[in-house]
């Protein structure tokens, strides 16, 4: 692996399996190989069963039917390399390949933000403006917020391959991953990454920061609302509303700052220890986002039920 500066050809990146664990990676990729087949046909029968079913044809599943698209782009976003890197032992990836891959797990992250935020403000509509929830979020309205999200998770995300592309790469290109993400990139010029840094702040802040603050504004306007209903019985009922959005966006945040705190202050953790905290953040919520929907809403719950009974007929 060669030396390289802006002038010439950039260098390629070596990924990394499981620091410390090669003995089991065929194991990891077996595991890694369930994940991905109950993300992409959970997400497609999530996405088969709301434009079949009528009844579903109302903004909060329109809002799950764009979650179970995201959660497949992030999973196909990640296969490419994870398969070259524990299945075919093939580590090296080129440079422009490994900063389109980045884009798109970044984008597709920064969008699923923005999902949870509109799903959040979905319920607060529903259980706290009720009356007015079909003037408030028309098809209109939903396809609107929708744009939004995906117009900003690309402004956010564009400049990142720009940033690293003006910096010398000098050392040796040894990604923590199977993928290559942002955080991990940013350590690897040998150049000044002070710019890099300031913008890799602001765009947390604007996107998962500014979103997470959000969500938990939304929740306190709803349990307020809750509490004013005199029975516990529809209190209940009301919360049961939103239980599997609150699974959501704890499975997405959590893994998230889980990665982060190990980023920071695990310095003297066994180097897998990180690599399997952002396995964690990048894989379970596409995997666990079409499994609480399923169970927790009845009517794709029945749908699917009815489906399998026929695929056994």
């Amino acid at each position: 692996m060669g030396n390289s500066t802006n002038g010439t050809g950039l260098p390629p990146f070596t990924l990394t399996g499981l620091p410390g664990l090669e003995d089991s990676q065929h194991w990891m990729f077996l595991l890694l190989g369930i994940l991905y087949t109950v993300s992409i046909v959970g997400n497609s029968l999530i996405l088969f069963i709301v434009k079949e079913e009528q009844s579903l044809h109302q903004p909060m599943y329109y809002f799950l039917s764009l979650l179970s698209v995201n959660d497949i782009g992030v999973s196909l976003s990640t296969l490419p390399s994870v398969l070259a890197t524990f299945c075919f032992h093939t580590k090296e990836i080129a440079f422009d390949t490994c900063m389109a891959q980045m884009f798109f797990i970044h984008f597709f992250s920064f969008t699923e933000s923005g999902i949870l935020l509109a799903m959040s403000f979905d319920r607060y509509v529903a259980i706290c403006n009720p009356l007015r929830y079909s003037t408030i979020l028309t098809d209109a309205r939903v396809a609107q917020m929708s744009l939004f999200i995906g117009i900003r998770s690309f402004c956010v995300v564009f400049p990142l391959p720009f940033l690293l592309k003006r910096l010398p790469f000098c050392k040796a290109n040894i990604l923590s991953h199977a993928y290559c993400l942002y955080p991990d990139l940013i350590h690897r010029p040998c150049g000044d990454v002070t710019v890099n840094n300031i913008f890799g702040l602001c765009e947390i802040i604007s996107t998962f920061v500014l979103d997470s603050v959000l969500i938990l504004l939304s929740y306190i306007l709803i349990l307020h609302s809750v509490l004013a209903i005199a029975s516990q019985e529809e209190r209940f009922k009301t919360l049961n509303t939103c239980v599997s959005h609150i699974c959501a966006v704890l499975i997405f945040y959590v893994p998230m700052l889980g990665v982060s705190m190990v980023h920071r202050y695990g310095r003297y953790a066994p180097p897998y220890v990180y690599t399997l905290m952002s396995l964690v953040y990048l894989f379970v919520p596409p995997m666990l986002n079409p499994v609480i929907y399923s169970i927790k809403t009845k009517e794709i719950n029945r749908r699917l039920i009815r489906l399998f009974s026929l695929t056994k007929l």
